[in-house]
Parts: structure tokens; sequence; C-alpha cells
């Protein structure tokens, strides 16, 4: 993925809208910037517009109405193969290949890229020791891991090209509070290591303030603020208020 983009936004929505064809609107008005290197956190309840949101960035959906820019180059005029090669892509559930081995989920990218075998096997391994895997795991299936396992491989699998935008959509809100608390944590230490360009959806605002360097609150649809997360928590905002009593969150926002 070209990086002619180096001074200005790595993403960008612009005025952005999104309508099923019977005219149901998910998005209106959208107008975001995402910088290099941070952790932009979409938080919002169900319904509000997050992993719509998501999708307008590798292209799965097109907006109705405005552009979303990668790179400085709007997402309608990427091959949209090649923009999707370049975005790392974390899901709930890790979203496995069932009959594929851990090695050869997180080998998937790599290999359509043609990268040569002993490069391909050398990433497995790397990665698998980033994130925290034994290399012993890595002929085994799926179903053969724990829930905490599989999300793991899930985003060794979204790093494997090392592209330098990561897109996770609640990647942790199906694990019981100590697997996830345990991923959070990695997952810090991951992105202080490696500094992409993440945007990360989720409802849970002890998470946003944890791992986001920015929250963008979305309700119905709409942008309602985006800040810096020690400042999220200061926001005189109605809806940002009822967050922070919803959570127990008003004292501060500073990260545990």
């Amino acid at each position: 993925m070209s990086t002619s983009n180096e001074n200005g936004p790595v993403i960008e929505f612009r005025k952005v809208a999104y309508r099923f064809a019977g005219g149901q609107e998910l998005l209106n008005g959208l107008d975001l910037q995402v910088r290099r290197g941070e952790t932009l956190v979409l938080l919002g309840r169900s319904g509000s517009g997050k992993t719509t949101t998501l999708k307008l960035i590798n292209d799965l959906v097109a907006p109705s109405e405005g552009e979303v820019l990668v790179e400085g180059r709007a997402t309608t005029q990427w091959d949209p193969i090649r923009l999707r090669r370049g975005i790392g892509y974390v899901i709930q559930d890790a979203g496995l290949f069932p009959h594929f081995t851990v090695e050869r989920n997180v080998a998937l990218v790599p290999t359509i890229e043609e990268w040569p075998s002993d490069r391909i096997r050398k990433r497995v391994s790397e990665l698998l020791q980033l994130v925290g895997l034994d290399a012993g795991l890595a002929k085994r299936y799926p179903r053969e891991l724990s829930g905490g396992q599989r999300q793991r491989v899930g985003v060794a699998r979204g790093l494997a090209a090392d592209p330098p935008i990561l897109l996770m959509d609640e990647p942790f809100g199906a694990l019981d509070p100590i697997t996830r608390a345990e991923l959070q944590r990695e997952f810090l230490a991951l992105q202080q290591r490696l500094q992409k360009t993440v945007v990360f959806v989720t409802h849970d605002l002890r998470e946003a303030l944890l791992l986001g360097t920015r929250i963008a609150l979305m309700e119905a649809g709409r942008l309602v603020v985006a800040l810096p997360s020690r400042e999220f928590t200061k926001s005189s905002d109605p809806l940002v208020q009822q967050y922070l009593d919803a959570f127990g969150a008003r004292s501060n926002g500073d990260r545990t």
C-alpha cells in the first residue's frame, strides 16, 4: 500500500452517508480523520454505525454520499483487492477458517501474495511468538484452541503481511473477563511496539479508555464527539455523560 500521504490523515471521511437500497440510513454526515500511528476507537451502542464505518474503510461497502479516503485516495479509486490486502482485519470470534491449521490461517495473505515458503514459515513463527502463542500450536485447528488462543491467531493473521492499517471489530467482546483483560494488555504492548494505524470498534467505554488514543462516540449514524481519551471523561456532552454514568467512569480518563 502506498504511503505517499505521509503528512495527511491515513483515513478520512468527508461528509459520508450510507443507506441501504430501501433508503434506511445507517450513517449521515460523517466527517472524521484517523492519524498515522493512532488507535482511534469507535464507541457506541449497537446500531450506531460503528461496524458500517469500519467496512467503508476497506471498501466492503461503498458510501451513498461523500467519500472515504485511504492514504489520500478515495476508496472508489483503489483496486479493492489491493486496498484490502494492505489492511489487517480482526473480528470477534477471530473468523478463522475451521479447515485450516493455525499456520495456514496466519499465512493466508502472505500465501496469496506469493511470498516464498521459507519467508512465510519465518513470518508465522514470528507472529505466533508476538501474540503469545506456543509454536507447537501451529499445526492445530481452530476447534482445538481456546477462545483466547483463537483470538490471538486472528490478530496474528491480521498482522501477517505487515499492513500499515489494522481494523478491529469488537475483537475481544466474546471472551471471558480475565482473557479479555489479558488480550487488552497484550494489544497495548503490541501497538507500542508496532505503531500501526488502528481503528477499533467497541461498545465498552472502559475498553475504549484503555486502548484508544482517541475516542469517536457515535449515535444513530452520526458522530457525536471525537476526543483524545484523556479528555473524553471531561466532556460536557450529554451523551458522553450518559456513558460515564453507565460505566461509573466519571472520575478521570487515566488508563489503568
